[in-house]
């Protein structure tokens, strides 16, 4: 019975801390993405950092004895569930109030790195003796690859679309905290100190949830200060971070913190994208445009009597969604999306133009 124990308290712990490590892995490459751009580079580094950091934390796992690590690993536990589940609300205060953001952004990756490197080490020494090594092994791997899956796979689909990035690095701290507690409540007899333990837990916990409670006002707080205007609309889908801002008479639109564009001198861009363009064109009755889920090119488009069909192919069904139903965005863009000329394809651009035949002129 106490091996049948150990066996799935084992399991699902192994589960549950790979996936909480693979989190907080992304939300720190996402975040460095929104907030620094160049994702490409950010990624990298974030990913690089992260790996070294397990190594370095795996490295040091050999210097801790063996009496009490059950105690030392619901420490651990605890501890990456607090700086991990803190770690997104922390560096969005942070961003636009220190200097070399970087470093702390880098620092906060390498600490949760390390302790992410803690674990698995501490948690097979404590378990060599009940379990065969291949045996043990074998598990070992074999659920922490599949909890880095999952991961992988919700983060993008389920996480970040309807929870967003402060959220989701709450959540998780709390999960790891809890699978902290539920070995201090399951293997209580074993652990010494196991009532400090638990108020450590559970005052860690009421902190993670209090920062959830006000993890709205958190991300609003740092906007307004990041953009230094007033917010007038801001969401986060599945592809990127959606913020309208309005300063006097003008509205900026950013995506993932990038200016998109501004309503003070917008017309100029898209003028200049597709009157010249168009006006060099032998036939303008079938446009592709490629992006543009604004429907602002589209908006000038329309300008042209002769146009009989617009396919507009856009990545972001939100996007489209919001300047074709939005009263705010529709007057931007002339309800260009709701004109029955207009055909909207939610998918990536390039797949599309590489899988369909496009005559006549494309934006």
């Amino acid at each position: 019975m106490v091996k049948i124990k150990y066996e799935y308290l084992f399991l699902v712990t192994i589960f549950i801390i790979s996936t909480c490590g693979l989190i907080y892995e992304l939300i720190a490459g996402t975040l460095a993405s929104y907030l620094l751009g160049d994702s490409v580079t950010q990624f990298s580094l974030i990913i690089g950092i992260y790996l070294f950091s397990m190594g370095i934390g795996s490295y040091v796992s050999k210097f801790f004895k063996n009496n009490n690590l059950i105690s030392r690993f619901v420490e651990i536990e605890i501890l990456i569930g607090l700086i991990g589940g803190l770690s997104a609300p922390l560096l969005f205060l942070l961003f636009n109030k220190v200097d070399f953001f970087e470093f702390y952004l880098y620092f906060i990756v390498f600490i949760i790195g390390c302790l992410v490197g803690l674990e698995i080490p501490i948690l097979m020494i404590i378990l060599k003796d009940k379990f065969k090594f291949n045996t043990l092994v074998s598990n070992v791997f074999t659920f922490d690859y599949i909890g880095a899956l999952l991961a992988s796979i919700l983060f993008p689909i389920f996480f970040i679309p309807y929870l967003g990035l402060i959220e989701t690095s709450i959540v998780f701290g709390i999960v790891n905290i809890g699978t902290g507690l539920l070995m201090c409540f399951i293997l209580q007899k074993e652990i010494k100190n196991a009532y400090f333990l638990k108020v450590k837990g559970f005052f860690s916990l009421v902190i993670l949830l209090t920062t959830l409670l006000f993890s709205s006002a958190i991300l609003s707080f740092s906007e307004k200060s990041l953009y230094g205007e007033s917010i007038v609309f801001s969401k986060t889908t599945k592809h990127q971070r959606i913020v309208l801002t309005h300063e006097s008479k003008n509205f900026n639109l950013y995506l993932n913190n990038n200016l998109q564009f501004s309503t003070f001198d917008e017309y100029r861009y898209h003028e200049m994208l597709v009157h010249p363009a168009l006006s060099f064109a032998e036939k303008v009755d079938n446009v592709l445009i490629l992006g543009g889920g604004d429907g602002l090119a589209a908006r000038e488009i329309l300008k042209y009597k002769e146009v009989k069909k617009i396919t507009l192919v856009d990545l972001d069904e939100e996007m489209t969604n919001l300047f074709k139903e939005n009263k705010l965005f529709t007057k931007m863009n002339n309800f260009s999306l709701q004109n029955n000329k207009v055909k909207i394809i939610n998918q990536d651009a390039f797949v599309w133009v590489n899988t369909n035949k496009q005559k006549n002129i494309m934006l």
